[in-house]
């Protein structure tokens, strides 16, 4: 059996995923889940963990391409390994008119990987700072003038990390492993 050790990993592309992998995987320390934190590209082998949760933002109604790229690359071991998913979602004056909305577009783009089986998906508030726009959003004009907006809630992400030891620990994917 493998040791109870869980991979959060993450693709960012201007940091406010990452800052919620950070937290969720402080949140789990203090807990004292055993873990492992690294960005998507960075992995290359899942046989040491016995649970995956998985952190993307939606840019443009499709999750980051690293994500994308992590989810294709790992399809094997991913099958047989109990994953939880959490993405960065509306930010703004409309955060919670548009959530319902983004959690659908979330569904839908995990659904096109027919083989995976969430045990938990999560939509946080999401974080916009036209001070962090990269390339070719740096280019646009009403991006640079939008307000910044943080609609991440702390302590509802806070209740849903402590649902993961129990989640990840799923008897039917202990049995597989």
């Amino acid at each position: 059996m493998k040791e109870n050790k869980i991979l959060i990993t993450y693709a960012t592309m201007s940091g406010s995923t990452q800052e919620i992998a950070e937290f969720v995987a402080n949140e789990l320390t203090h807990l004292g889940q055993p873990l492992e934190l690294r960005p998507c590209r960075e992995v290359n082998d899942l046989k040491a963990f016995s649970g995956i949760v998985i952190g993307a933002p939606l840019y443009m109604f499709h999750l980051h391409k690293d994500a994308q790229r992590f989810l294709q690359r790992h399809q094997k071991s991913l099958a047989d390994l109990p994953i939880a998913v959490f993405a960065g979602g509306p930010y703004g004056p409309n955060a919670a008119q548009d959530a319902l909305e983004v959690h659908k577009n979330l569904g839908e783009e995990l659904t096109k990987f027919t083989w995976l089986k969430p045990v938990s998906v999560q939509l946080v508030g999401g974080r916009f700072d036209p001070a962090r726009l990269r390339f070719p959003y740096n280019l646009i004009p009403a991006l640079k003038q939008a307000p910044a907006s943080d609609a991440r809630n702390w302590e509802e992400i806070r209740s849903w990390v402590h649902s993961l030891p129990t989640l990840l620990a799923h008897p039917l994917h202990q049995a597989l492993a």
